[in-house]
């Protein structure tokens, strides 16, 4: 006797022991890998669960989770302000990852419709595949007593069978009887090895669905896709954030960083190539690419997404990002990286030769931001030039393959960071190399 599985119901709790069951699913859920390595996924699934088992499911609105659950002031902007959304979004597609991840479907699940906060539970149990119908087993004997009919047994009513005539006429109708018999005993035989051969052709399928995964689980990840897999895992949206700059009559270059009072911050062709590269590669990826300028965007924006940072000196969020980390920058005028180690160690710009023609230096940075919760990839150089090298770089199968051998194994998820050397010709930026690694 073979089982099925009944497809999931809407179920409400309505005993302890229902309640208990929904949170010890819960529990398993926010320990899987979708879940774990966050704080703001785990924290609004967990919220809204918790209110609807305790009848709170009308309290869970998009302001009410922006303040409970992510400490947003009870005047924020929704509009401006779509941490509750986002994470909603990410929450429903981990719950569809971590369901087509489980080996059976029956049991509790937990679901966040689209379009609302309140979470749906569901309950799937076995039921056994009735039996073939009496109509199947009138048909299936009907043809075994056909059978006995031409051999000279029982017909299918139960009456007699027709005694085997003497003469020639009668016993070339018999053989034509029998010959006409025989159709139906060949289909028997015939449906036989039809049902021998039907295992063997679901064993070759199966052993082909394994080969082709086996495959597909083999193939090694490229470095390019080891580098950006933790900010692209959500396929949601990724914030580049990167720095501007104001025109500055006094100052020698005409330009000086740009603040959150700049109304209409310029970026140069090096940042604007980068941004490019960068949003064509996350959009590939299959996540969003958003543009922010970095004076203007708050902490409280910067938690909500994985996060790119452009630019050095004019960044301030790059600035205070890579302070903690061991290669960093300088504090200004001194324009250069420095080893944290090493404090003799410093990469800058040949100040004997003219801008145009220096070789620029850039830090390429990839770790989890404690201030952020989430993922960060700095590109940064002490020049334009040198970001522009550093966004080439991190978009090169090739160049980050030289940085995952020099890394080791579990390139993939750890922290992460390069110190560059961009040659630069005629204002132009050249091929990056690698001085420098570091990796906790």
């Amino acid at each position: 006797m073979n089982s099925s599985k009944e497809p999931l119901k809407a179920w409400q709790p309505q005993t302890m022991e229902d309640r208990d069951a929904i949170r010890r699913e819960l529990q398993e859920i926010l320990a899987s890998p979708h879940f774990c390595n966050s704080k703001r996924y785990p924290a609004l699934l967990r919220h809204v669960v918790e209110a609807a088992l305790a009848g709170r499911s009308d309290t869970l609105k998009e302001r009410t989770l922006g303040i409970e659950v992510f400490d947003r002031p009870a005047t924020y902007d929704t509009n401006t302000d779509t941490v509750v959304r986002y994470t909603a979004g990410e929450v429903r597609k981990r719950l569809l990852l971590y369901y087509s991840d489980r080996s059976h479907d029956a049991g509790i699940h937990i679901s966040l419709p689209p379009g609302s906060y309140v979470p749906e539970f569901m309950h799937g149990h076995d039921e056994p595949v009735k039996l073939a119908d009496e109509s199947d087993s009138a048909r299936a004997h009907h043809t075994d007593a056909d059978v006995r009919l031409v051999a000279g047994g029982e017909s299918p009513d139960g009456a007699a069978s027709l005694p085997v005539a003497s003469n020639p006429a009668s016993n070339s109708a018999h053989e034509g009887a029998l010959e006409t018999g025989a159709k139906p005993a060949r289909h028997k035989v015939f449906s036989k090895r039809l049902l021998w051969l039907a295992p063997v052709v679901v064993l070759a399928v199966a052993a082909l669905a394994i080969f082709g995964w086996q495959h597909k689980a083999a193939a090694p990840r490229t470095a390019l896709e080891d580098f950006w897999q933790p900010i692209l895992q959500g396929q949601g949206t990724v914030l580049i954030c990167t720095g501007g700059a104001d025109v500055a009559a006094k100052d020698p270059m005409g330009v000086k960083s740009a603040d959150k009072n700049t109304e209409y911050p310029l970026v140069s062709i090096q940042a604007a190539s980068s941004i490019s590269l960068l949003s064509a590669l996350i959009e590939r990826g299959g996540a969003t690419a958003q543009l922010r300028f970095a004076a203007s965007t708050p902490l409280t924006e910067l938690r909500d997404y994985p996060l790119v940072l452009l630019t050095g000196y004019n960044n301030p969020w790059t600035m205070r990002f890579v302070e903690p980390l061991r290669f960093h920058f300088a504090p200004e005028p001194n324009y250069a990286i420095v080893d944290q180690t090493q404090p003799q160690v410093r990469w800058e710009r040949d100040p004997a030769i003219h801008y145009s023609s220096a070789d620029d230096y850039a830090l390429v940075a990839r770790f989890w931001n404690k201030t952020t919760d989430s993922w960060v990839v700095i590109l940064a150089g002490v020049g334009r030039n040198g970001m522009e090298g550093a966004a080439q770089f991190a978009a090169s199968p090739h160049y980050l393959q030289l940085l995952r051998e020099q890394i080791g194994k579990d390139f993939a998820n750890r922290n992460v960071e390069a110190v560059l050397k961009v040659g630069v010709v005629d204002g132009k930026t050249g091929a990056p190399s690698i001085l420098a690694t570091h990796v906790w």
